[in-house]
């Protein structure tokens, strides 16, 4: 569904992301992980065209994304700290997108029912926990029903309950044939959610692998420890 093919990106010095090569197919949910640093955030920008990669390309269902605005209708995206004007309400922002979205498909509400907004609507951005923003920025990335779901710690300021409704929601929308791609550095949240781990280190990929493959490798019990067994392997 995502290729990145062998996509580089400087700033400056830097080089955020080292000739990196993807196969992102539908119907996963893929951990992406990695220290502070490591290339996640310039990937993710890149796949969602808010970067430009100096090499390489990423296809989107067969196409080439750049100069081509269509493809971002098909993702949903959930930003670690989600920005919205300050003095709208909840139910101004949600009116806000679904206006400029202009989509006719039925809207998936599961998670605005099962987070109870509809006694939130009047309430300002700027007067919301962080928690509560975390809420409104999974029911607009769910809302439409998008193809794909970059989740950047997702779960991140929710209480227990709410975290767990939005766990679920993953290993449906992972049911039912979306690619999921998910941020977080707490992988102990990952363990029940993902079927594959991405691991990125000064900008280049160290592995792609299966969860059940990566564990039955290493022989260790939790995605945290087959990744610091494999780093101290190859150190």
């Amino acid at each position: 569904m995502i290729e990145v093919k062998h996509i580089s990106k400087r700033f400056g010095k830097l080089k955020a992301v080292d000739h990196l090569d993807l196969q992102l197919q539908k119907g996963e949910c893929i951990a992406l992980i990695g220290p502070n640093g490591c290339g996640k955030t310039t990937l993710i920008k890149c796949i969602l065209g808010m970067v430009l990669p100096d090499e390489g390309e990423i296809i989107f269902d067969g196409k080439n994304i750049r100069n081509d605005d269509a493809y971002r209708r098909h993702i949903g995206y959930m930003p670690q700290i989600g920005r919205y004007p300050e003095n709208m309400t909840i139910g101004h922002v949600l009116d806000m997108i679904k206006s400029i979205r202009n989509d006719s498909s039925p809207l998936d509400e599961d998670l605005y029912h099962q987070f109870e907004i509809a006694g939130m609507l009047g309430k300002r951005m700027r007067t919301l926990s962080g928690g509560t923003t975390q809420k409104v920025s999974a029911i607009l990335a769910f809302l439409f029903s998008p193809k794909v779901l970059i989740l950047d710690e997702p779960t991140a300021g929710l209480d227990p309950v709410a975290s767990e409704i939005l766990k679920e929601k993953i290993i449906s929308a992972k049911n039912e044939g979306r690619l999921i791609l998910i941020t977080s550095h707490l992988l102990s949240e990952l363990e029940d959610i993902v079927s594959q781990v991405i691991f990125m280190q000064e900008g280049k990929l160290i592995l792609h692998k299966d969860v059940t493959e990566l564990k039955s490798v290493t022989g260790q019990s939790s995605i945290a420890r087959s990744i610091i067994h494999l780093l101290k392997t190859e150190s």
